[in-house]
């Protein structure tokens, strides 16, 4: 399994560390619409862009599937997070994540389940291993780069 570039892994670092400080500070309770706004905007204050319920276009072969699937955060166009406020997450959750890694050609994504009691326990960190590693691209949303 390649790690992403330092880059994204210091990017990275910072989206645990807030979502810790996040879980820590408010404990598990809150919507996942809530949990994702206040996350969304501590990155954004640490000068980090992310982008909210961002609509994907999924690209297989030569299909193109408009705004297949929505992100519940993407962080400086490389980190697919998704947010959950449930009792526990099931393998789904990450399929779901490692499918958006896949179609968008992003390198690196999390599940963060801010419903349980532990942080640690609500975590899980995805690598795409097909995605380019030091350069990766915004899969067919390409045209919403600029927007």
């Amino acid at each position: 399994m390649m790690e992403p570039d330092p880059r994204v892994d210091a990017i990275a670092r910072l989206v645990v560390d807030t979502a810790f400080r996040l879980h820590r500070d408010l404990g598990p309770g809150l919507l996942e619409s809530a949990y994702e706004a206040l996350l969304s905007a501590k990155l954004v204050s640490l000068g980090l862009n992310v982008d909210r319920q961002l609509p994907v276009d999924a690209v297989f072969e030569d299909v193109v599937l408009p705004a297949a699937y929505k992100l519940d955060l993407l962080v400086e166009r490389c980190i697919v997070i998704e947010i959950k406020s449930v009792e526990r997450t099931t393998p789904a959750h990450a399929k779901q994540v490692l499918t958006y890694l896949k179609l968008g050609g992003f390198p690196l994504g999390f599940v963060i389940n801010f419903g349980t009691p532990m942080f640690k326990d609500g975590i899980k960190r995805l690598i795409n291993n097909s995605a380019p590693l030091a350069s990766w691209r915004l899969g067919a949303n390409q045209k919403n780069q600029n927007a």
